[in-house]
């Protein structure tokens, strides 16, 4: 990245992100050679610039002179954005997508009015990347090779945003992954996926923590709002959060429908996926009760388009099979609720499968190698390779 002849900065491999600079690598040594027109290395590196809260399209050319590349880029919290892109040795390959920014930060309440400052993050978000006033990249795969990075803010894109919980926000750390941040590699570069989800959350907690305050500040006509709670909500034993299947879930469902309607935005419900729990015939048993069907009823009572990733899971699981299935989910498959990379894969190929089927307008911003997926015909689990992030953890999501 060294053009400054068409008006672009020049980036080496001194370039160190600073709160001066306001761009450059995240942390020294990186290993990279470079060749005058790219950046090609064999290990992961992260690039930051500093910008304001918004929506970023971010351009990327991609390439080397003397060898062949193959290059994956997520963005924040490890969102896929581009996957496996390859060039031949001098071929170069012009990549775009919109990434979405935010803080914390709230405005402030007016005088005597109730509300709060910040969204209430919990202590695993603390320093997480998709927490932050800067919008960080990393470049991955076997080969990653960067010539050009141009990031323009943008304020036509529609804006998905996610609300839910540990099966849908942005996992920062290896090996748990969720369909949240993978969905963003399956739109056009008009769309930005606003991944406000996060483990441990219920649709009660979503309210007082200032989350769902903080999605709808940033709303405006023509985004979409997706909906995920239940595993959460059902549990009894939280007693400041529980819900009742068709009476107060149902209500808060419609208070989430109705907020986002009132900004112009599309509401769309999604039923929880299936934890993996096999009978002795290898059938998935369901685990979450009515809380399925009551949503199911909403979206019946409110004429909001539903994916039913309850069902499209147990077709999935199945197709798998007990033997098969826990290669889909996080911790080697012993934890049975969350995914790895492959699991969450296949997930948001469900819910892109649900986004066609329920004929969202949302459909049309699809990216054009968005393939038709069956959850019946899983892709193979063994022909899987998404490059994993360097950063590892093994600490449990909360909730189950």
């Amino acid at each position: 990245m060294r053009n400054t002849a068409d008006g672009f900065l020049p980036i080496t491999q001194e370039s160190l992100f600073t709160p001066a600079s306001g761009f450059g690598f995240e942390a020294a040594g990186v290993t990279a050679l470079d060749r005058g027109d790219s950046h090609t290395g064999d290990r992961p590196v992260y690039f930051s610039v500093a910008v304001p809260e918004g929506n970023y399209r971010v351009t990327v050319t991609l390439g080397d002179s003397a060898r062949e590349t193959d290059t994956t880029i997520k963005a924040e919290s490890r969102r896929l954005v581009v996957e496996h892109a390859t060039t031949k040795p001098g071929e170069f390959l012009t990549r775009s997508f919109t990434v979405n920014v935010r803080n914390a930060t709230l405005t402030p309440p007016p005088l005597n009015a109730p509300g709060g400052t910040r969204v209430i993050l919990n202590d695993r978000e603390q320093g997480v990347l998709h927490w932050d006033d800067k919008l960080t990249l990393e470049f991955n795969g076997p080969r990653p090779a960067v010539r050009s990075l141009e990031i323009v803010p943008v304020t036509d894109a529609v804006t998905v945003f996610l609300a839910g919980d540990s099966t849908v926000t942005d996992q920062p750390r290896e090996p748990g992954a969720s369909w949240g941040q993978m969905l963003p590699r399956f739109f056009k570069d008009n769309v930005a996926v606003a991944n406000h989800a996060e483990s441990g959350e219920t649709m009660k907690s979503f309210l007082t923590a200032h989350r769902f305050g903080k999605l709808l500040s940033a709303m405006k006509p023509g985004d979409y709002l997706f909906i995920q709670f239940g595993h959460n909500d059902s549990k009894a034993q939280w007693p400041q959060t529980y819900v009742e299947p068709f009476t107060t879930y149902k209500a808060y469902l419609k208070v989430f429908i109705a907020e986002a309607r009132r900004r112009g935005a599309t509401p769309v419900l999604v039923t929880s996926m299936h934890r993996r729990n096999f009978d002795d015939h290898g059938k998935i048993k369901n685990t979450h009760g009515d809380y399925p069907e009551a949503v199911r009823q909403v979206a019946r009572e409110e004429a909001v388009a539903l994916i039913d990733l309850h069902a499209m899971s147990a077709q999935l699981y199945e197709a798998l099979g007990p033997e098969k299935s826990p290669l889909a989910f996080s911790n080697n498959g012993k934890d049975a609720t969350h995914h790895n990379n492959y699991g969450a894969y296949e997930l948001a190929q469900c819910i892109v499968t649900g986004i066609r089927a329920a004929k969202l307008p949302l459909a049309d911003l699809l990216a054009g190698d968005a393939p038709q997926f069956d959850p019946a015909k899983p892709d193979s689990v063994e022909s899987f390779s998404l490059p994993a992030s360097p950063g590892r953890s093994t600490q449990k999501p909360r909730g189950d």
